[in-house]
């Protein structure tokens, strides 16, 4: 039996995500809310296809391709896999700078 990879959202990404769902509630609750469960959604399906997203051009030093993202309502969503874990890293708006991390 394979063992389930957990999914872990740090302190950081989670503040991104409660910061995108304020910023969207100012001007509609319930928009907020859908976009908030759908990439919380999103983030579930992750464990039993870690790899369905294409590894994420903005992460330096990515030749494993360990580091993926997706986007999802104008949002991106990068996270990375490993054996035992898939952690969320960043959640951003798309018309944001993006960083190289």
């Amino acid at each position: 039996m394979v063992k389930r990879r957990k999914i872990i959202w740090p302190a950081f990404a989670k503040q991104q995500l409660r910061q995108m769902y304020d910023h969207i509630r100012k001007d509609s609750p319930k928009n907020a809310l859908k976009v908030r469960n759908a990439i919380v959604a999103a983030t579930l399906e992750l464990p039993e296809h870690p790899n369905m997203h294409p590894a994420d051009k903005y992460r330096t030093s990515n030749e494993n391709g360990e580091f993926r993202a997706f986007e999802l309502f104008h949002y991106r969503i990068a996270y990375q896999v490993t054996k035992e874990s898939i952690t969320i890293v960043r959640v951003r708006h798309t018309s944001m700078e993006p960083l190289s991390y």
